[in-house]
């Protein structure tokens, strides 16, 4: 099995791949680099499944199975703020200490600081490229008023999740892969594929 997880982002491949890998037996899982496919997708769709089915849909055209996902942050107090801006809430995309500045800057005076992961994975077929099957993950957390933890990317230094008692930044790969919202949406992405290659689907 080959799969192209849609993504330029070396960090969140190699996430993705530790997990995958794990659990689906004889899958080779490429990048978009691997596959030749070095533009950037543009993601205008106005929800996580919708910009997840973009990437996944572009990687699929490639003849292999293709995983895109879009995740973000939703805070509360800011009316689901960042969302499906997360990458670029600050105007540059993928520039996360501006980010996480912004993100501090605007929960300032806010005494409620509660919010969650979400991720939304889209799964595409070459032999059937407009259909998507979709897996979504969500994990609860809070927003700390200073970062704690080396690990991560992106606002994990920010991100506390209570049950742990740490950061997503302070947690280990298998910690964090086991309660993360990619993990639960990849979980559910696995169940799908293994179903699927024993005939279940």
């Amino acid at each position: 099995m080959k799969i192209v997880l849609a993504s330029h982002n070396k960090k969140k491949i190699k996430e993705l791949r530790e997990i995958l890998a794990g659990s689906v037996k004889d899958v080779e899982i490429l990048s978009l680099d691997d596959v030749g496919l070095t533009d950037e997708i543009e993601e205008d769709g106005t929800t996580f499944a919708e910009n997840a089915f973009i990437k996944a849909h572009a990687a699929a055209k490639s003849g292999y199975i293709g995983v895109g996902d879009d995740s973000g942050l939703e805070v509360y107090a800011l009316d689901r703020a960042p969302g499906i801006y997360s990458a670029r809430y600050s105007g540059e995309h993928g520039d996360d200490e501006a980010n996480n500045q912004l993100l501090l800057k605007n929960l300032a005076d806010k005494q409620d600081r509660s919010g969650a992961f979400v991720c939304c994975i889209a799964c595409v077929f070459p032999e059937d490229l407009s259909k998507g099957y979709y897996f979504e993950g969500r994990t609860e957390g809070e927003i700390t008023h200073e970062y704690k933890g080396e690990g991560g990317f992106g606002y994990d230094p920010l991100f506390y999740y209570p049950p742990m008692e740490k950061t997503y930044a302070e947690m280990t790969a298998e910690e964090k892969n086991s309660i993360s919202h990619r993990g639960k949406a990849m979980q559910l992405l696995v169940e799908f594929l293994v179903q699927r290659e024993n005939g279940e689907q």
